[in-house]
């Protein structure tokens, strides 16, 4: 990769096709509205799927098992049961999954900080589509 540290992109105007697969996977992968959720709020610790779902308001039950499913099945959350009756089931963040908070929040951060640019971008471009058509 050109001298490139493992682990990180080429520089600018270099694209390595690998590493670019590597990250858009990821950002489809955690970019929706509830992993991102999910992820943030399992982050203080381990919580059981009700304490999750009210924690994080207006998910659906359905939508917060598949959310938990895909991260489950790409190594950002344990499912841990115990055998009680009825069964306790408890969710929390790997060691992956804690790692992913760092940089999420990161761009969370960039996001809030930037929005009014963005908001304001998006009504100069329709402004410009208006006049055009």
């Amino acid at each position: 990769m050109d001298g490139a540290q493992e682990g990180t992109l080429p520089t600018q105007g270099h694209h390595d096709e690998t590493a670019c697969a590597s990250v858009g996977a990821l950002l489809a992968r955690v970019s929706d509205k509830w992993t991102v959720l999910v992820i943030r709020t399992l982050g203080p610790g381990p919580l059981r799927f009700n304490a999750l779902r009210r924690t994080m308001g207006e998910i659906s039950q359905k939508m917060l098992a598949q959310t938990l499913r895909d991260l489950e099945e790409n190594g950002f959350v344990t499912r841990t049961v115990t055998p009680t009756s009825p069964p306790q089931v408890e969710y929390a963040l790997t060691a992956l999954g804690r790692d992913l908070l760092v940089p999420m929040g990161a761009l969370a951060d960039w996001a809030i900080a930037n929005s009014a640019q963005m908001t304001a971008a998006r009504a100069r471009y329709a402004a410009a589509k208006d006049k055009q058509g």
